[in-house]
C-alpha cells in the first residue's frame, strides 16, 4: 500500500500545473486542466482560458486611453500597449504549443474597455488596412483564428454601428478573413456547439460552452431554445433604444461539477425608477446560469450592476472583479458580494487593479477581499471536481505566484 500511495504522488507530483509555490513562477498548464487568467493591464478587461485539450479562448482585449487619477497606471507599465502586453502574456502562457494562437477571440460587446478604443497613440498595422488597438493588436502578434461577437456581419442592432472603432475593427475582419483565413460568426444563445473543444474533445465529454445572452436573446435554459428580453424596436423611439452594455453577451462554460459565468458589462439595477423592467438584463440572465463556482463580476462590479438576485441566483465561491476605474466596484455592489443574507456559507473575492481612491473611499468590505492587485488565474483540476485561484505578479513579466488560495471543491 506504501509503495502505490508514493507512486501516486510522485504521479502527482509530476503533473506541473497541480503544483504552485509562492514565490515561483506559474506551472505550465497541462493537458485535462482548465486554466481561466484575468489578465491585468490597468487598462480594461482581458481573459484567456485555455480550455482542457488545449483549444483557447480569449475573453476581451480591451484599451482605454489614459485619465489619471480615475484610470489606474498600466500594467506592468507603459512602454507597450494593452494589445501587445496581453499577446506577449498568452504566447506566454500557451509556450507548450509549437504554433500558439486564439482559436477563439469573443468580444462581449462594443466598447473601447473590452474590444479596445482608437486613440492618437493607435499605430497603422503592417497591413496599412487598420489601426491597432485592443483585439486588433493581439492579432498582429498572434494569430485569431475566429472571432465572435453580437453584430456580424450587418452591425445593425438596434441601430447601425458605424463609429470609428467598429470601421476599424470592422476593417481588420475583412482583411483578416481575406489573407488569413479568420473565421468570423455571431453569437448565437442558446447553442453548446459553437465554442468547442478542437484538439481533443473526445477525451472530455464533461465539458461545455454554453451561450447564454447576446442582444437581449436569452438562453431559456431547456435545450438551445431562447426567448427575447427585449421589446419589439418598432415599438420604441432611438432614444429608448437598448444600451451597447444591455446588449452584452454571455457564456457559462462547465466542467463536470465545476462551472464559470463571464457576461460583459450587463445591468442589472435600475436608478432611474421610472425606467422599464428590460434595462434589467441580470435577473433573466441568472435564471439560465443558475449556481456556479466562479463568477466574474458584470460591469465592472459598477453601481448598475450585480443585483440581489444575480448574486442570489448565482451563489458563487469566488468572484472575480476586473477592474481599472476608481468607480469600480460599487460600495453597494461590494456589500451585496458578502451578504449572507442573498446566500450562506464563504465566498473570497478577488480583485486585478484595484485604484486607490476605491480602497479610501469604500474600506470596509474592499478590505475584505482576498487580493486587490495582480494577474487572478483560476487553475481547474483535471474533471472540474476543484480549483484553486492563484495571484501573479503583474509588476514586471516574471509571471511569479504571489499567493494560492484554495483549493476549492466543485459543488
Amino acid at each position: 500500500m506504501r509503495v502505490l500511495l508514493s507512486l501516486a504522488l510522485l504521479a502527482l507530483l509530476g503533473q506541473p500545473a497541480l503544483g504552485q509555490t509562492v514565490g515561483e513562477v506559474l506551472p505550465p498548464w497541462s493537458a485535462g486542466t482548465l486554466d481561466i487568467h484575468q489578465i491585468n493591464t490597468g487598462k480594461g478587461d482581458s481573459a484567456l482560458l485555455i480550455l482542457p485539450d488545449g483549444t483557447s479562448l480569449l475573453v476581451d482585449a480591451g484599451q482605454v486611453q489614459p485619465n489619471p487619477p480615475r484610470i489606474t497606471p498600466a500594467k506592468p507599465d507603459d512602454s507597450r500597449r494593452p494589445g501587445e502586453w496581453i499577446a506577449r502574456y498568452i504566447r506566454r502562457m500557451l509556450a507548450h504549443d509549437s504554433s500558439p494562437a486564439v482559436d477563439y477571440g469573443y468580444i462581449t460587446h462594443f466598447h473601447g474597455d473590452h474590444m479596445g478604443s482608437l486613440d492618437a497613440g493607435a499605430k497603422m498595422s503592417k497591413s496599412g488596412q487598420y489601426k491597432l488597438t485592443g483585439f486588433t493588436e493581439v492579432a498582429e502578434h498572434l494569430p485569431i483564428r475566429k472571432m465572435l461577437d453580437r453584430g456580424w456581419p450587418d452591425y445593425n442592432y438596434p441601430r447601425p454601428l458605424d463609429d470609428p472603432m467598429i470601421a476599424n475593427y470592422r476593417a481588420f475582419l475583412k482583411w483578416q478573413m481575406a489573407n488569413t483565413g479568420m473565421k468570423v460568426e455571431r453569437l448565437q444563445p442558446g447553442r453548446n456547439d459553437q465554442i468547442v473543444l478542437l484538439r481533443e474533445a473526445g477525451k472530455y465529454p464533461n465539458f461545455e460552452v454554453r451561450n447564454i445572452v447576446a442582444n437581449g436573446e436569452v438562453w431559456t435554459g431547456v435545450a438551445n431554445g431562447t426567448r427575447q428580453h427585449f421589446p419589439p424596436l418598432q415599438g420604441l423611439s432611438p432614444d429608448e433604444y437598448p444600451s451597447e452594455n444591455m446588449c452584452s453577451m454571455a457564456i457559462r462554460l462547465s466542467y463536470g461539477p465545476f462551472d464559470y459565468y463571464t457576461g460583459g458589462d450587463m445591468p442589472g439595477q435600475q436608478f432611474d425608477r421610472w425606467g422599464p423592467v428590460w434595462w434589467d438584463v441580470e435577473t433573466p440572465v441568472a435564471q439560465a446560469v443558475g449556481p456556479v463556482e466562479v463568477c466574474v463580476l458584470n460591469h465592472h462590479g459598477n453601481r448598475d450592476s450585480t443585483n440581489a438576485f444575480f448574486v442570489s441566483t448565482l451563489r458563487p465561491q469566488v468572484f472575480i472583479v476586473p477592474v481599472w476605474s476608481s468607480n469600480h466596484p460599487g460600495e453597494d455592489v461590494a456589500s451585496r458580494m458578502y451578504s449572507t443574507r442573498l446566500y450562506p456559507g464563504p465566498r473570497d473575492v478577488f480583485a486585478t487593479n484595484m485604484a486607490e481612491a476605491n480602497r479610501v473611499v469604500i474600506g470596509g468590505n474592499i478590505e475584505r477581499f482576498k487580493s486587490l492587485q495582480g494577474h487572478i488565474v483560476i487553475r481547474v483540476a483535471p474533471g472540474g471536481e476543484s480549483f484553486r485561484v492563484i495571484i501573479l505578479d503583474d509588476s514586471e513579466e516574471n509571471y511569479r505566484v504571489k499567493a494560492v488560495h484554495g483549493p476549492y471543491s466543485s459543488r
